[in-house]
């Protein structure tokens, strides 16, 4: 182990790896219930806006943009816990989520499951209810 891994790994210094584009993967959690609600990503602004205010704080990719999460559908996370993984190269971050995190309405991302069909796979609804219209929320 070289002496960089072994202050990324064992050391107390937070040093996120950034992708190429810039971009750390981080994972959202329900502090209560540790529900999976979402996979986003971070570039560096929005890591340092996300431990200084304890809000979540992301960057879009398809927008190309910053966004604080739930500040057009009023849907927050307030970050109880953020950790890195053993290189740093992804967040997970413990939330206090108010409403829905996925964007469709559902408390959710992670509201399909894949089922083995065949030689395929397919697609069954699990816990999908929704919480919010997204059209009436995002003025689509």
């Amino acid at each position: 182990m070289s002496a960089h891994s072994h202050e990324i790994e064992e050391g107390r210094a937070f040093l996120p790896r950034f992708d190429a584009s810039g971009l750390v993967t981080c994972v959202a959690t329900d502090v209560a219930t540790g529900d999976v609600l979402m996979v986003a990503h971070m570039n560096e602004e929005a890591l340092r806006k996300t431990i200084a205010t304890g809000d979540a704080w992301y960057f879009s990719r398809s927008r190309n943009a910053l966004w604080r999460k739930g500040e057009t559908s009023g849907q927050t996370q307030r970050v109880v816990e953020m950790r890195t993984d053993c290189d740093q190269d992804a967040v997970w971050i413990r939330v206090e989520q108010v409403g829905a995190a996925c964007h469709t309405g559902r408390r959710s991302c992670f509201y399909r499951k894949v089922e083995a069909e065949g030689r395929g796979a397919k697609l069954v609804f699990a816990d999908a209810e929704q919480l919010f219209d997204p059209d009436a929320v995002y003025k689509k």
